[in-house]
């Protein structure tokens, strides 16, 4: 099968890039982009869920100010994603991410939803396990964790409520390189002590060497070895968890 647009709720509003299994559902999952949208990477990794038998529903996060978002690389596309990032707002993403979670569980087959994210996604999927009860958050070198800066992070930081994802029963399975200019090794140290204080269930993994980015499609940036690493461990956290 091949993955489609739909509204995930209130007509007019949020859509998702989802994509379906052939066989079995075992569990969906929210896929939450970096900042280039919905693009051919993003769906990739929805193609991918899908043959593992999971529904993978990758939510428009830009759609009151540009419909379904697909960016390149170029500094041109960069730019224009950081202007659609900087719109964005906490509390309408929260209502996103609520709007995504029933959609995931409608869909789900009975089975657990993870929400997973790349960078800016990343930092959704953490902020949706401080308001919302779901099984699994996995992200990659998410942004703002401790600080803010974006209206997307609020005057409240994530992991300001650390505790909140431990009340919701998430776990929560992230990764970071240890080059990683945008989440320096002194944040993500610093991430791991409030989870522990907070006592939530986690486990945080640092590759060395790699960058910021380093499991997506940008050659300067991708590292295979923590790639291959990395999804081994997410797929087992599915498996385990959904």
């Amino acid at each position: 099968m091949t993955g489609q647009w739909q509204e995930l709720g209130t007509p007019g509003g949020i859509e998702a890039y989802v994509h379906r299994p052939e066989g079995e559902v075992r569990g969906a999952v929210v896929v939450c982009p970096e900042m280039y949208g919905v693009n051919a990477y993003t769906r990739g990794i929805c193609a991918e869920l899908a043959g593992l038998g999971y529904v993978a529903l990758a939510p428009d996060f830009y759609w009151r100010n540009d419909r379904r978002t697909e960016l390149g690389y170029s500094a041109e596309e960069r730019e224009a994603g950081l202007v659609l990032m900087r719109a964005l707002d906490r509390d309408e993403l929260v209502a996103d991410a609520v709007e995504a979670l029933a959609a995931a569980r409608a869909l789900a087959d009975g089975h657990g939803v993870a929400f997973l994210g790349m960078s800016m996604g990343g930092h959704i999927a953490v902020r949706a396990a401080t308001e919302l009860r779901f099984e699994l958050a996995a992200v990659f070198y998410p942004g703002w964790l401790l600080n803010s800066g974006f209206p997307l992070v609020g005057p409240v930081p994530p992991l300001e409520t650390a505790e909140r994802i431990a009340a919701n029963g998430v776990f929560l399975l992230g990764f970071c390189g240890e080059l990683d200019h945008i989440l320096p090794q002194e944040e993500w140290q610093e991430a791991e002590r409030r989870l522990i204080e907070a006592k939530v269930a986690h486990e945080l993994v640092t590759y060395p060497g790699a960058r910021h980015g380093f499991a997506a499609d940008r050659p300067a940036d991708h590292d295979a070895d923590a790639t291959a690493d990395a999804w081994r461990r997410v797929h087992e956290a599915l498996a385990q968890r959904l």
